[in-house]
């Protein structure tokens, strides 16, 4: 083998991560848009169970993060990890255990949890057989990553792998300590935890896994996408590092805040409250960053529209990571708490943020992957307008369903009994969910669009041979 193909970037895998990413973004969108017309017409389960509210949302979710969203991580990871590191993926082969052992785990885990074998924590439903099989599928995409900068050749480290390395141990640290259980049978478990404890956990896992694997994760997307795309370098490098290690610190101590008015400490809940406050610095600081990388290529904005949606997914995170704090404080927190509300500040991040920064990450790197140009700007066009329509729709759908029920639910009488019945409030909520089910729809209907238009460039296509430029000794690793 002669020292060109050895240096050789290995995007195979990359094209088939990106087209199982779409696959599992279509699937559990549409088991969303069908929760939604559940919400309107609860007879639509026919009385199956594994139609039912409680069995399909818990697929929608898992197919959404671990499907769609690790998938297009783990694919971007491995693009831009060759590209900073100028080197190929360690141990291509073990790349390729991670892309199809990943999804036989989300399709079979997305099974189960249709048949009822769930362990009931939010975002953690997989039973025990799975969690084993997680770790170790991430241990492996840990090994190829962090093996793939050892071999780099040269010396800096750029930042959008220090993100993307605090994604791949952190989730490993959250994963581990969250699920330990004893098993009973092969498909039930309890946790080693119980009570308060066990809350506290499960939701230092919860928003941590939302914190570094939907936010942290893609913020490495971010940093290597943005300026690659608008052909400028970062901002400033420096805020991105002091940006990245406030990240990290305040992060992990924000779960307690979707505890309040619980049994768990005060303090405990204070902590969530003041970290959460907190993490409007990094967050914005990098918004900021982004804005101000982009700000001297906004002609590009006119006829480029994967740079439209890496730029509008930069609004909706500074809107989430505005609004996220802001429902940690407690008076702010009692109106939001179990509502839709709640529902609606999740989706501005995951439709507005994830989802548009994926959307505009693939349509930049399909293309050069095989080396054509996009089938249709038209079609990517048009699904920017049907993704920004459903979004926006859909948050300021549930935002007002939510401030309702919360409104609703505090409203006493003179006597101190509340004046409207849970039955009742929930009973006025249809027109917010019939618009609710029309933003998916629409939201859906543009993911659709993508699909078939990268399909469509990916066809009979394969992946350009691409070698890692040579090495420079005045920047070679010391």
């Amino acid at each position: 083998m002669d020292q060109s193909s050895q240096n050789t970037y290995h995007d195979k895998v990359v094209i088939r991560l990106i087209q199982f990413s779409i696959f599992w973004a279509v699937a559990a969108m549409l088991a969303g848009v069908y929760l939604s017309a559940e919400l309107v017409w609860p007879w639509i389960d026919f009385g199956q169970f594994w139609l039912s509210f409680g069995r399909l949302r818990p697929l929608h979710t898992n197919g959404i993060i671990f499907g769609f969203g690790v998938s297009a991580l783990m694919a971007t990871a491995f693009y831009s990890v060759q590209r900073t590191s100028h080197t190929p993926l360690f141990l291509p082969k073990l790349a390729w255990f991670c892309c199809w052992a990943w999804q036989l785990l989300v399709l079979l885990g997305g099974l189960s949890l249709l048949a009822g074998y769930t362990s009931a924590k939010e975002y953690a439903e997989l039973e025990w057989p799975f969690d084993i099989v997680i770790a170790v599928i991430w241990v492996c995409f840990g090994v190829v990553f962090f093996g793939t900068i050892y071999n780099r050749k040269i010396k800096p480290i750029y930042i959008s792998n220090w993100f993307y390395g605090a994604l791949i141990i952190v989730i490993a640290m959250l994963h581990i300590v969250n699920n330990l259980a004893i098993p009973v049978t092969l498909g039930k478990s309890y946790s080693l935890y119980a009570g308060a404890q066990d809350a506290i956990v499960q939701w230092w896992y919860g928003h941590n896994a939302v914190g570094f694997l939907l936010t942290g994760g893609f913020l490495g997307m971010l940093y290597y996408f943005l300026p690659k795309h608008a052909e400028r370098p970062i901002w400033s490098y420096r805020l991105s590092i002091v940006a990245f290690w406030a990240f990290v610190y305040s992060y992990i101590w924000a779960g307690p805040h979707h505890l309040h008015y619980s049994s768990i400490p005060e303090w405990v809940q204070s902590l969530g409250m003041v970290m959460s406050v907190i993490l409007l610095a990094p967050s914005w600081a990098t918004m900021i960053n982004g804005i101000m990388t982009v700000s001297t290529a906004w002609e590009k904005l006119r006829t480029d529209p994967a740079l439209k949606f890496i730029v509008l997914s930069l609004a909706f995170y500074g809107l989430a990571t505005f609004e996220g704090p802001m429902m940690s404080i407690r008076s702010v927190n009692v109106v939001s708490h179990f509502t839709d509300w709640t529902i609606g500040h999740v989706h501005s991040g995951a439709l507005g943020w994830n989802a548009m920064i994926t959307y505009g990450t693939f349509y930049f790197m399909v293309p050069r992957l095989v080396g054509r140009e996009l089938f249709s700007t038209q079609l990517a066009n048009i699904h920017f307008w049907l993704a920004l329509a459903g979004t926006m729709l859909y948050i300021m759908a549930m935002w007002a369903a939510g401030v309702s029920q919360g409104l609703l639910w505090l409203s006493v009488d003179q006597i101190g009994e509340l004046s409207f019945s849970f039955k009742d409030i929930m009973a006025s909520m249809t027109p917010y969910y019939v618009l609710r089910l029309v933003a998916g729809i629409i939201f859906l209907l543009g993911t659709v669009l993508m699909g078939y238009n990268l399909f469509m460039t990916l066809k009979g296509q394969h992946a350009v041979r691409v070698t890692a430029p040579p090495v420079n000794p005045a920047y070679g690793v010391s």
